[in-house]
């Protein structure tokens, strides 16, 4: 006898604040990495599928986001380099 199965666990990759594009609310944001893995005898053995997405706290509306945007959001949220371009975002204006 052969017991397998899948199992998804859900991690929390960060709070974002963002604008809600149903209720036009700032709100947290959570960025949410869905990962489901193939078992075998309960034990996780390969990813499957992975999805992303974040959910507005103040009205419930989910989306789903790809790789590459989950990713940019992450990197903007942490600070971390972009790449290209990357500099354009962490530039201090000028001073006065």
């Amino acid at each position: 006898m052969v017991i397998f199965g899948v199992r998804t666990k859900v991690f929390l990759l960060t709070m974002l604040t963002l604008v809600c594009p149903r209720c036009g609310n700032p709100a947290a944001h959570p960025l949410h990495k869905a990962v489901t893995k193939f078992t075998l005898f309960f034990i996780p053995l390969f990813p499957v599928k992975t999805r992303y997405s974040t959910q507005c706290t103040f009205c419930g509306l989910g989306n789903r986001l790809s790789k590459e945007d989950a990713t940019r959001l992450l990197q903007q949220a942490t600070g971390a380099p972009q790449g290209q371009g990357a500099q354009q975002y962490h530039q201090h204006p000028p001073r006065m």
